[in-house]
Order: structure tokens, then C-alpha cells, then sequence
């Protein structure tokens, strides 16, 4: 699966790299909800209805974006599989091929080759720090 063309396809088709606004163009349900322990978020879908839970609470501020757009990555890459709960283990470089995939995703939703080139003034590190990207998965985009 070529991550980074289904990105551009989906930006393209929606006109925003926004993952919150993606979602709901998408018809995903983005709901914001104590999770409890270090859980960041999950994807989870049921007869037809997609949601994305995210903890406000316990997500740091600046990674919320990124959260939202790796569960995101999970609806499109692998919409059918309920993913386990994203946790501060989870965006560390993980092996696991739902879980990078979704990381890959989520790097190329909110680092696009436009964006990039648009700005190629600033490194990639101040780019990912602009837009909520943890420096540990720029390997991803690199």
C-alpha cells in the first residue's frame, strides 16, 4: 500500500490535511472522552459507524493532532480492524504493521511534500514540531 499517494488522494479530494476536519467530511465520529491510564486514543468501528476516541485529559497538548491523525490512518489503511489503544509506547517507532502504518500516515497527513517544499526554509524538525510530528518518526517521512 502506497501510504503516501492515498494521503495526497485524500487531501486532494478534501481539500485540507486537517485531520479534525477530515474526519468529519469523512463521516467519522471524533469524540473526546477520559480514556483512563496512558491511553492516548483508539479506532474503533462498529456496523458501519467509524469513531475515534481521543483523551483530551491525559494526551499532551501537542501531540493531540498527531493522536487524531494516526487513529485517522488506522479508519483509512485499516478500516476494519479495531486497533489497539495508542499509548506513549505506541508512537515511539513501533514494528508492528498496523501501528507503522498508521504512523506513517499521520506524518504524511500533517507533514505533506508541499507543506514541506512550501517551507523549505525551516528543517524538518521545526516543521514537525509546528505541526504535533514526535522528532523519533520524521525516519518515516525521511
Amino acid at each position: 500500500m502506497d501510504i503516501r499517494k492515498k494521503v495526497q488522494q485524500l487531501i486532494r479530494r478534501h481539500g485540507t490535511n486537517d485531520p479534525e476536519r477530515l474526519a468529519r467530511t469523512m463521516g467519522i465520529n471524533v469524540i473526546y472522552i477520559d480514556l483512563g491510564g496512558s491511553v492516548y486514543g483508539t479506532y474503533l468501528k462498529y456496523k458501519r459507524v467509524k469513531t475515534i476516541l481521543i483523551d483530551a485529559e491525559r494526551t499532551p497538548e501537542h501531540l493531540r493532532r498527531f493522536v487524531l491523525a494516526h487513529e485517522l490512518g488506522h479508519a483509512v489503511c485499516t478500516p476494519n480492524a479495531n486497533t489497539s489503544w495508542i499509548s506513549a509506547y505506541t508512537l515511539a517507532l513501533n514494528t508492528d504493521r498496523i501501528e507503522r502504518e498508521a504512523n506513517t500516515f499521520a506524518v504524511e497527513l500533517l507533514l505533506p511534500d508541499d507543506f514541506v517544499r512550501e517551507n523549505e526554509g525551516c528543517s524538518i524538525y521545526q516543521l514537525a514540531r509546528l505541526r504535533g510530528v514526535p522528532e523519533e518518526l520524521l525516519c518515516l517521512k525521511l
